[in-house]
């Protein structure tokens, strides 16, 4: 009885009505789930059909058959491959480049005290308010002018330049949180300001970097903006450029473009799976303050 009096105190329902409340929540949860995995379980129903068999049964018609022969069709005559590739080119030197320069910049605005500190910083925060669609013909006239329109080159330093602000303020904040007393100690041995930088800044701001790494590379990976305005050449495109080009005007072969997709999707998948530790830890600094 006593037990019964105290769980109901706490919780302000008795055991039967908290069991109802779990079903309820659980219920909703599961709902929510299937409902966001319905253009998944669309996608993959549709890449493993027939062009044929949409148009004759339509997209939400359970397949008459199934096939495979779409993803080696959008990996090799479709030049997934090949689009695979480039935006690994274009998205591994521009993460690089990003992480390592808003490192530096952020060490810099966080352990160092001089005039136009905060000033910087908050032209730091202001670039990343400033939408990057009104920037589009000044980008394009100075990589023109550059003679770096239609290279690599352009993609990986607009990605790097216009990620450097976000990364920036998140390493900053969180540098901020490492405590004086280590860096006070290895100044005292004889460390210089980049070994302690490189030493005992970046392995402390690990999680902080993969959670960077993960968005990052999921946001350069699957950008499509700046690599139509930047990229002319169709060997030059990156997966989501060039799976547009697929589309044609009087015919559109919907089951291989869902395989490239769900192809150029697997990237992404991988680097979450493998640094998803981080990126919660990431996501969780501070909570427990």
């Amino acid at each position: 009885m006593s037990t019964f009096t105290e769980s109901k105190s706490v919780t302000g329902l008795s055991p039967t009505q908290s069991r109802l409340m779990e079903v309820i929540k659980y219920a909703g949860l599961t709902l929510l789930t299937v409902l966001w995995m319905i253009p998944v379980i669309a996608a993959l129903s549709t890449s493993f059909r027939t062009m044929d068999d949409i148009t004759l049964n339509g997209f939400w018609s359970l397949p008459s058959q199934l096939v495979a022969d779409n993803f080696i069709v959008a990996w090799t005559n479709a030049r997934v491959s090949t689009y695979l590739l480039n935006s690994f080119i274009i998205t591994l030197p521009a993460l690089a480049g990003m992480l390592f320069l808003s490192s530096l910049s952020a060490y810099a605005l966080a352990r160092f005290r001089f005039r136009g500190n905060l000033f910087i910083y908050f032209m730091y925060v202001a670039g990343t308010m400033l939408p990057f669609q009104i920037l589009m013909l000044p980008v394009f006239r100075l990589t023109n002018a550059l003679g770096l329109f239609d290279t690599y080159l352009s993609l990986i330093l607009i990605h790097t330049a216009f990620q450097l602000g976000f990364c920036t303020f998140v390493l900053r904040n969180f540098m901020r949180t490492v405590p004086h007393e280590i860096l006070d100690a290895a100044r005292v041995d004889g460390c210089s300001e980049f070994r302690i930088y490189w030493q005992i800044i970046l392995p402390l701001t690990l999680p902080a970097l993969a959670a960077l790494a993960t968005l990052e590379f999921t946001w350069v990976f699957n950008d499509y903006l700046w690599a139509i305005i930047l990229l002319r050449s169709d060997t030059l495109r990156p997966v989501t450029a060039g799976l547009a080009t697929l589309r044609g005007q009087f015919n559109t072969d919907w089951p291989v473009i869902t395989a490239g997709a769900l192809l150029a999707t697997v990237p992404t998948l991988i680097v979450f799976i493998f640094l998803q530790r981080y990126f919660i830890q990431g996501l969780t600094l501070g909570s427990s303050k």
